[in-house]
């Protein structure tokens, strides 16, 4: 792994601590009161920072060493094309991997660490830019581009993209739905590979991301209301439907 790989990873790691220095300052300056809204501030300037930083880092590399020894990229239309078709992939990998975790791991769906960033981005709406954009970006560049990238070269396809799922589970802190971190890697991995550029997997991860935030955060009261509406049809419909079958 070349110098600024290096640099990107320990970069990565100082955004992850970067609270413990920016929630007391936030705390300070009265800018947020809550604990809700003091993560979510101090994720959000982290994050956007540590994207700058760790983008640039990047692009030095890539302009200098190529994407793994694999420079034949695609063009912008298959890049677009493999994109697009990667979020649906990405969605298809989660789906799948979560009807394994609860039909045969008997493992409840749900997630400790998106319900508690969901928490966080709702009290800091703001915060959903982090996680739709800043958190794909960087950590695409850290576990595709850096550590796939390492282990493709030295043990080829498979270990390379579960060994970053892995770890990309590993700092999430969500071993229990492990399943899926190791599904992700293995899309984005593939994407990677398959089209050499790194921006395919970020959208791909961005896309997932982002429909999260849609759902829970930006139009969680909207889809909530409209549950309770169609509830309130449904209760509607078996009345009428139980009290025409009395006449009868």
């Amino acid at each position: 792994m070349n110098k600024r790989y290096w640099f990107i990873v320990v970069a990565f790691i100082l955004v992850q601590l970067s609270p413990l220095v920016s929630i007391p300052i936030l705390h300070a300056t009265g800018v947020a009161t809550s604990p809700e809204e003091l993560q979510g501030y101090a994720i959000l300037i982290g994050f956007g920072i540590g994207t700058v930083i760790i983008s640039l880092l990047s692009y030095a590399s890539l302009k200098r060493d190529g994407d793994f020894d694999l420079r034949a990229k695609s063009d912008w239309g298959i890049t677009i094309m493999w994109s697009i078709i990667g979020i649906f992939l990405a969605f298809a990998a989660q789906a799948v991997a979560n009807l394994i975790q609860i039909n045969l791991l008997g493992i409840e769906p749900g997630s400790e660490n998106t319900d508690h960033i969901v928490g966080i981005a709702t009290a800091v709406p703001l915060m959903a830019i982090a996680v739709a954009i800043f958190a794909p970006i960087m950590e695409e560049i850290v576990f595709r581009q850096v550590i796939f990238g390492a282990l493709y070269r030295k043990f080829g396809f498979w270990i390379g993209a579960l060994g970053s799922g892995f770890l990309f589970a590993v700092v999430h802190v969500d071993f229990e739905n492990i399943l899926i971190y190791l599904t992700m890697g293995v899309v984005f991995s593939y994407l990677y590979v398959k089209t050499k550029r790194i921006i395919v997997p970020i959208i791909a991860h961005a896309g997932i991301n982002g429909f999260v935030m849609l759902v829970q955060v930006v139009y969680r009261e909207e889809l909530e209301r409209l549950i309770e509406l169609q509830e309130e049809q449904a209760f509607d419909l078996q009345s009428v439907i139980m009290f025409i079958g009395g006449l009868f």
